[in-house]
């Protein structure tokens, strides 16, 4: 298998237009979930044939979380959905609630919730219904939403017998963004870890859909025993069409990404958060659509840059 490297930025071409947003946007739900799914739809206010992109959380955030890429993303071409989650903050959901572990799953199907309500999300922000193209929906995530987009792309969660789970994938979603995935389970899973999250157990052979995955090589977890490379294994474990973004001196929200001004960023960098944004975007623009050089581009300027934020390697 060919494998294509290259190290360091800035992606030409993408100009910013403004961007509206509506929410929050009530969808029905089953009785078990409890509380209505909440979710926020952001656009730029011109373009026709605007792909989408269904953005998940990670742990405790909200669909008001990551404006940094969300704005990007949208102001640039996109259409961004953020749904709330169960063990967001704002619900304050208990950990002692039944729901509690089974979060994962509502997560999962919370998206494709998304996806069979998406002409209600898409009608509440009046005149997108006819740009919208609904073809070429991506979804994106980061750390417990990485997981959650890594199941809609053909991830399992390993059994307790070593057997893989329930397939929770989606044909809908063509292309994926991992940011910060969770790596394997079992023996490289920290105590604690291992007590507390027994849905850590991500198994990638299956996640077939085309996707990159994003990891700091400074993102050193409680979860696991292992180091910063842990957050790689859902790159070097599933099928071809992957990439690997690797980011110098990335912690774990990889310089700020999820949300302007927050308190905790421990690796705040700002220069990181814009090789985010523009990689990203690049990415899911010619995974979207064939032909489109953005990605390309966008590598060959992280290779030449004099002060490279990261390096590239597909497969």
């Amino acid at each position: 298998m060919e494998k294509r490297e290259s190290n360091g930025l800035e992606v030409s071409g993408n100009t910013p237009t403004p961007v509206i947003s509506v929410s929050p946007i009530i969808l029905s739900t089953p009785p078990e979930r409890g509380e209505k799914l909440q979710v926020r739809i952001s656009a730029p206010i011109t373009g026709s044939q605007l792909p989408v992109i269904i953005f998940a959380h990670g742990y405790g955030s909200s669909l008001d979380g990551y404006a940094p890429l969300v704005n990007y993303w949208a102001a640039r071409g996109f259409v961004v959905i953020q749904p709330t989650f169960l063990d967001s903050r704002t619900l304050g959901l208990s950990p002692d609630d039944a729901r509690t572990p089974l979060i994962w799953q509502f997560r999962v199907q919370d998206m494709k919730r998304i996806l069979d309500q998406l002409e209600l999300i898409i009608d509440s922000l009046p005149g997108l219904n006819e740009r919208v193209d609904r073809s070429r929906i991506a979804a994106a995530g980061h750390s417990f939403g990485a997981q959650t987009t890594g199941m809609l792309l053909g991830a399992r969660i390993i059994g307790p017998d070593g057997s893989p789970g329930e397939d929770m994938s989606d044909p809908r979603i063509k292309a994926g963004v991992l940011l910060c995935a969770a790596g394997r389970g079992g023996e490289d899973l920290s105590p604690f870890a291992a007590e507390h999250y027994p849905f850590m157990n991500p198994g990638y052979a299956e996640m077939a859909t085309p996707a990159l995955v994003v990891a700091g090589d400074d993102d050193h977890s409680p979860l696991t025993v292992r180091g910063p490379e842990w957050f790689t294994d859902a790159y070097t474990l599933s099928p071809g069409n992957k990439w690997l973004l690797t980011l110098f001196g990335g912690g774990h929200l990889l310089g700020g990404i999820s949300g302007y001004l927050v308190t905790e960023t421990s690796d705040e960098n700002p220069e990181r958060v814009a090789a985010v944004q523009r990689l990203t975007w690049a990415y899911l623009r010619s995974a979207l659509y064939s032909g489109d050089t953005s990605w390309e581009m966008a590598c060959r300027e992280l290779m030449e840059s004099p002060d490279p934020q990261g390096k590239v390697e597909g497969k």
